[in-house]
This record gives C-alpha cells, structure tokens and sequence, in this order.
C-alpha cells in the first residue's frame, strides 16, 4: 500500500526539508558581491569578524554587517570571516607603502625630531609611518598648538645637527598659523627648520571620506567648536574630553594604510621625514 501520510514530520531536520540551503561564503578581498536589503553592488577591500567594507564602481565605500542578505551572481549568499592568510615570505610592506624589513631593531633616536600640533596628529603619524620612524630613529612630538612653537626654539633651539620638521593643520593663505609659520621661518632658527602643513581644519579630516564610510566630510557652522560639531553630525557622545576621545579612536580605527589618508597629509609626511633624516 503507499503510504498516505509520508514520512515522520517530527524526524531530526524536519523543519529544513524542502529548504534550499544558503551557501557561507569567505569575504576575501576583491570578492563581488551584491546587497540584497538594496541592490548596492561592490567589491570587498577589507573584512572583520563582524563587518565588511565593499567598494563599487565609482569608489565608494559603505561598511556591512557580515551573515545573510547578500548575492552573488543572483544566488543568495551568507558572507562569513575570511580565513587568515599565511604568512608568506616574500616581502611585504608597512602601512606607509614602503618595504618592511625583516628581525629590523628600532635605531636609537636621532636629534632631529618631527614635531606635530596634538596627541592625535602624533598617533595618526605613528600608525601609518610607526615602523619606517622606529627604522630611521625619528621621535614624533606633541606641541599642543602650534602658539608653542617659538617657546620650543627659545629653549632648545634647532641646529644643523638637530632639525626640526613640524606639521601645521590648517596652513592656508590668511590663517592664523600661517602668520605664525611665516614670522618663525624669518626668524633666526628658520634655517635648520622646514615647516608644511595641511588645508584641513583638524587632522581627523585628513582621512578620507571613503575610509569613514561617508561621501563627505560634515560641514561645521562658525562658532560651532568643529570636533563637537562632528562628534554631533555623526550622533556620537561629545560632552566632555572623553567623548572626543573616544570618536578619534574611532576616526582612527579606520586608518590601516596610507590609502586611508588624503594625498595632502601624505605628501607633507613625507617631506618632514626626507628633511631630518637626510
């Protein structure tokens, strides 16, 4: 007789019969794929074990959680962590660009220095060009402003043996800091220093929109202090020191290479770095 009932519907994997099951696919980089949610269509740069970042065809960048809603070549797809590469042996290079070098000891510190305005333009510089400076025994420091510039070259004034490369925010025509670069560089220690500078208002805006995820940095009104203002453009916690803090760090984990950063800091970077270790 057939059996008009069929099998038992309470057996082990019941409820998965007659389902089509959803291939896991490793987000490997330059991996394809498509955003069911929205129909937004783009290359993987970069993974975690939570998100991923794709890249379509104009350059923009947008960050996914990873797991289900994505296609490839119209088939559903769940996104997991790629696995970790091996080690290779061939040569592979810093955050900078440059070639690393391999059991390489961090030099002793030369005199020559590179000064920048504040903590976060000095971590920044560490995490993109850290290994090359540790290589060349270039210290990175900290002036809180570049007002204490000229207190610095009273007390330990630059030579020919010790320069000093220092990097400005916010040097354009008509700036406060411009005023002062220029009146410093005429000065009697202008010899032994090279000052640059970047356009941007901070150096949070020296990454680029595509690393945050956005399509433009927010424009803050006058009067508006500009961190707070982009702390409450993004709807982050800005009520105190460790609110702003706490966003830079956040700023920064976006940075893992040079390609992060607009050509603009890139450049000057590497002028000051050419400048007291030639």
């Amino acid at each position: 007789m057939d059996d008009r009932y069929g099998a038992d519907v309470l057996a082990p994997g019941w409820r998965d019969a007659g389902r089509k099951l959803v291939k896991k696919v490793p987000a490997e980089r330059d991996l394809v794929v498509e955003v069911a949610a929205d129909g937004y269509c783009g290359a993987v740069t970069k993974s975690t074990h939570a998100e991923v970042e794709l890249e379509d065809w104009k350059g923009r960048k947008r960050l996914f959680p990873l797991g289900h809603g994505f296609l490839i070549e119209g088939e559903l797809v769940e996104l997991v962590p790629a696995a970790p590469k091996e080690p290779t042996t061939g040569k592979t290079r810093t955050a900078s660009g440059s070639f690393a070098v391999a059991d390489a000891r961090a030099r002793t510190a030369r005199p020559s220095r590179i000064l920048v305005e504040g903590r976060h333009d000095a971590e920044l510089v560490e995490k993109v060009w850290g290994a090359d400076l540790r290589i060349e025994g270039v210290v990175v420091e900290y002036l809180q402003g570049v007002d204490n510039l000229a207190d610095l070259l009273e007390t330990e004034p630059p030579t020919a043996q010790r320069r000093y490369g220092v990097l400005v925010d916010h040097l354009v025509p008509g700036s406060k800091e411009t005023r002062i670069v220029e009146k410093l560089l005429k000065g009697p220690h202008g010899k032994h220093m090279k000052i640059v500078g970047h356009p941007y208002i901070d150096v949070w805006q020296a990454v680029t929109p595509q690393a945050m995820g956005i399509t433009a940095w927010p424009v803050i009104p006058r009067g508006v202090e500009w961190k707070a203002g982009i702390c409450e453009a993004f709807r982050w916690p800005h009520e105190d020191q460790a609110d702003i803090a706490r966003a830079w760090q956040r700023i920064l984990s976006r940075v893992t290479t040079f390609r992060d950063l607009e050509p603009a800091l890139i450049g000057r970077v590497e002028e000051l770095i050419d400048f007291v270790t030639e």
